[in-house]
Formats: C-alpha cells, structure tokens, sequence
C-alpha cells in the first residue's frame, strides 16, 4: 500500500508507490525509456514515413493518382471538386475534405517542393476556392 508523507510546504500528501518516486518522476522515467527502445525501429529507417502511408491508405478520398504533379491549376482544382463530391468516405463538406487533400500534399512536400510547383498548387487553392463558390 502507498504511503502517504507531508511536506513542511504544503499540506498535500505525496504519494509514492513501489519505486520511491512520485508518479509524475515515474511516468517521465517509463516515457524515455519507451522513447530510446523505439528510436531504433523509427519508420525513417525503413525507408517510410507515416505520411507515406496515410497517403497509401487513407479512407479520406479516391483521387486520381498523380494529380498533384501533373497539370494545371485548373485541372487539380477540378479534379478535387470532382472526387470530393463523389466521394461517400469523407467526414466533413467537399471543400473541407478537397481543401484537407490539397494542404496535406502541399505540407507534406515542404521544402522538397519546387518554387514554380508551390505556386501552381497554391494558385489551384485558389480556383479551388473558386470551384465551390467560395471567397477568394
């Protein structure tokens, strides 16, 4: 059974269990040391990283594959309108779910993603913005 001490502080009883310490120093203990025996199976070092397979996997929408490095703004807005509104899977409105794709892809790529591609997929916000009548 835990005992229970105070402090000249506070009149709080601290608890201690079987390890001496309290459960706030105990749980940060278990957390590194989960930490350290996970860091070697990171999924970096399997070559996959957990965007990869939402990307994969994901129940959110069927979109055509490639759209986001092929074409025009034009047609990545429109193809997203059209899977967004066929799609019987998503969770919020069409433009939340064609909107989620677009940032999704966008974020993903970070730094890796060319000037001139960033541009064109911001300018396919934009028409994405446009396609659901919504305001610029």
């Amino acid at each position: 059974m835990a005992t229970s001490k105070t402090t000249g502080k506070s009149k709080r009883p601290v608890a201690r269990g079987k390890g001496g310490r309290p459960p706030r120093q105990r749980h940060a203990q278990a957390h590194a040391a989960h930490l350290a025996k996970t860091a070697k199976s990171s999924a970096t070092k399997r070559g996959q990283k957990w965007s990869h397979h939402v990307m994969e996997t994901s129940d959110a929408m069927d979109i055509e594959p490639n759209i986001f490095k092929t074409g025009s703004a034009q047609s990545i807005a429109e193809s997203l309108k059209r899977s967004s509104t066929q799609s019987r899977r998503r969770k919020g409105t069409p433009f939340q779910s064609a909107m989620s794709m677009l940032n999704f892809y966008i974020n993903r790529a970070g730094r890796n993603l060319p000037k001139a591609r960033r541009d064109t997929l911001q300018q396919a916000k934009r028409k994405l913005r446009e396609a659901f009548g919504r305001a610029p």
